[in-house]
């Protein structure tokens, strides 16, 4: 399964096109110049169909996959609902109803809840600390072994980068305004949220409209302003909050059922590797670049009512945030091994951040 060397200088499509040895007739026909064996395999996402970023994103991850194997491998997308619902695509690629999925590892919670360390943690690691973390901090090799016993194989394939706090329907002044809320919120942030009396539901992202629409939720978080105009959310609430304290870099994963991906000659599994990190930087590249457009349209057009949390519920916020992440961190031995790990690596990469990234935009600013 260590392939780096193999593909960690490589990542540029170009290269992977010569990886590959694909034809661009032969790419677009669907059929091989060797005669090899072809696979044909079926991803199944919890996005809608063709969402813009993270649907066009998993289009994008199948495109290149069938691109770059010259067509010996070929990937047909479903939408969350298209082949199974969107929660049940983890259960469904480790039966083998689909040979892949893509989603986010909170999602599963209730069925692993350690690996929440690997989707997002509130106040954790941005897109490109986690980045460092999985492929250079150890946590790739525990997210695989904590698949292993269903027979799935992780691959980091897009990160939504910071998020925001999310829609309101009413204004939040104080942590008491939190109390009887209704919202969507999954993951970690939602059982913080829970511990400060809000009702959290977790909603797909196609049904989300109606809910906030309808009363059924009075908030609800998504993603950030080039997904939440997307959905209209803005004419359904009129407030958003800043900052995505929940999801400070999201990362979306690929699962590859077992068999299916140890079927592959290794060329192959090198570049379904390969194309999840070319993906999963498209995305960073994509949300960085639009967010802005689309925070300008939602402001500027909609007049959308754009405010940061106070700094009181920020603190009673991080305050609960700290004691469910470590009682998360003791759920099993593979919890506290991640958990330590997690942390050990948010401590020294904070230290570079700060005369980094953070020294740098304060500086600017200034």
């Amino acid at each position: 399964m260590k392939r780096r060397d193999l593909i960690g200088a490589g990542l540029g499509a170009a290269s992977l096109g010569a990886l590959a040895g694909c034809k661009q007739q032969a790419c677009e026909s669907g059929t091989t110049t060797t005669g090899s064996t072809q696979f044909h395999w079926k991803m199944v996402t919890t996005w809608p169909p063709n969402f813009p970023a993270l649907g066009t994103g998993v289009n994008f991850l199948a495109d290149l996959i069938t691109s770059l194997s010259g067509g010996r491998l070929t990937v047909k997308v479903y939408g969350a609902g298209e082949l199974v619902p969107a929660f049940e695509v983890f259960d469904a690629v480790s039966a083998g109803t689909a040979e892949m999925g893509h989603g986010s590892a909170y999602y599963w919670k209730g069925k692993i809840p350690e690996a929440q360390f690997f989707s997002s943690v509130p106040f954790g690691l941005t897109a490109q600390e986690m980045s460092g973390w999985l492929y250079f901090g150890g946590a790739m090799e525990l997210w695989r072994e904590v698949y292993a016993p269903y027979g799935l194989v992780p691959f980091d394939a897009g990160n939504t980068t910071v998020q925001m706090a999310g829609w309101f329907n009413k204004p939040i002044n104080s942590v008491a305004d939190l109390t009887g809320l209704k919202m969507r919120i999954p993951g970690l942030g939602g059982e913080v949220l829970r511990r400060l009396g809000v009702t959290v539901q977790n909603i797909p992202g196609g049904e989300l409209f109606q809910a906030l629409n309808d009363g059924t939720i009075d908030a609800t978080e998504w993603v950030g302003p080039y997904n939440d105009l997307a959905f209209g959310l803005h004419k359904a609430a009129k407030y958003c909050y800043y900052p995505g304290w929940h999801e400070p870099g999201t990362v979306l994963e690929c699962i590859v059922n077992r068999k299916a991906f140890d079927r592959l000659p290794e060329d192959l599994q090198a570049i379904v590797e390969a194309a999840c990190r070319v993906a999963s930087q498209n995305m960073v590249a994509e949300f960085t670049a639009r967010n802005d457009r689309a925070l300008q349209t939602l402001v500027d057009e909609h007049g959308v009512d754009l405010r940061p949390l106070p700094a009181d519920v920020l603190a009673a916020i991080s305050t609960v945030a700290d004691e469910v992440v470590a009682e998360v961190g003791r759920t099993n031995a593979m919890a506290e091994r991640i958990y330590a790990s997690y942390m050990t690596y948010r401590k020294g990469v904070s230290r570079w951040t700060d005369i980094a990234e953070r020294a740098l935009l304060n500086a600017r600013e200034s």
